[in-house]
């Protein structure tokens, strides 16, 4: 078990690069951090797919293209772009501090599938969480207004990151009941096709998106763009390699070694590396209010899921 929580650490410690990218590239906008990412990482997932790739292109049928398609949308492109978003708009801490409430909100859209704990048990849990919450929209847009950064691009910025939640929310339950119900893949083939998948969709989109660009980029209508792409593309391929390849391998052995009540207290690794590289790039303590948050959300994230580890234990098999 003690493997399995050091493999969930270090995962953690790969997908918290993922909001501090945003900050870094801040010359490139979300939709460009998000098809260099993931054309990346389909590159990264091509070559690894290569050896089995054509037979596994004949197990695929309609039904498994389309969700392919609406989960690399969903868990991926869009998700990422509104993460990006957020951080631009509102800042590391506030983007990283709402998704971090993740284990929650998958549990309570996917609670039917897995045997519902009753709302009144979760009230308390929830309420801290929304203390949490509230402790952060004050604390950013306190922050906000004494920098002078307008209240919408706040407010912006925090709706971005509600978006990003509600996004992979919905990837992370729906990918669930699809692999249950079809069970022709194993799930180290359907995360591998779900890779490449991304890369597909990210690279057509980029082609539609820049393309026709691609005139004004190389000077020939005068316009130079003087952005550092080589550190944009050292950027995702970090990314691509680390958070998308390695870290949800390291997610897999750890998902293989503890229990499932505990692997949603470890998700809370991501958003800890996610704040620590936050404020480590600002040069920066947390805030009173941000260390408030902190440790509201991971309080009532835990609670929550032990809520759900008793329920387990009473509940008859």
């Amino acid at each position: 078990m003690w493997t399995g929580v050091l493999c969930a650490l270090l995962a953690g410690a790969m997908w918290g690069m993922v909001f501090i990218v945003p900050a870094l590239l801040a010359a490139f906008s979300p939709l460009e951090l998000a098809l260099g990412r993931y054309t990346a990482y389909g590159a990264m997932a091509f070559v690894l797919l290569l050896p089995k790739l054509s037979r596994l292109a004949h197990r695929l049928d309609r039904a498994d293209c389309a969700a392919l398609l609406r989960h690399a949308l969903a868990g991926n492109i869009v998700y990422y772009m509104l993460l990006a978003a957020g951080v631009k708009l509102a800042g590391v801490a506030p983007t990283s501090l709402i998704i971090g409430v993740l284990p929650i909100t998958v549990t309570l859209m996917g609670r039917h599938d897995h045997g519902a704990v009753p709302l009144a048990r979760l009230a308390l849990p929830l309420l801290v969480v929304a203390a949490g919450i509230a402790c952060i929209n004050v604390d950013v847009f306190t922050h906000a207004h004494a920098s002078g950064q307008p209240a919408w691009r706040t407010a912006a910025g925090l709706a971005c990151a509600a978006g990003a939640l509600l996004c992979w929310t919905w990837y992370a339950v729906d990918n669930a009941r699809y692999l249950k119900a079809n069970a022709h893949f194993s799930s180290a083939e359907w995360s591998a096709l779900y890779g490449l998948a991304t890369g597909i969709i990210a690279l057509l989109i980029a082609l539609i998106a820049f393309v026709p660009r691609f005139g004004d980029v190389t000077g020939v209508t005068g316009a130079v763009d003087a952005r550092d792409w080589g550190l944009f593309w050292t950027c995702n391929a970090l990314l691509a390699l680390g958070a998308s390849v390695i870290g949800n391998q390291l997610w897999n052995v750890a998902s293989r070694r503890v229990p499932v009540t505990l692997s949603g207290q470890l998700i809370l690794f991501e958003t800890l590396f996610a704040l620590l590289y936050g404020f480590v790039y600002r040069h920066a303590w947390p805030r009173p209010l941000e260390a408030a948050a902190i440790a509201l959300l991971v309080a009532g994230v835990m609670w929550s899921v032990r809520v759900h580890a008793a329920e387990e234990r009473i509940t008859p098999a």
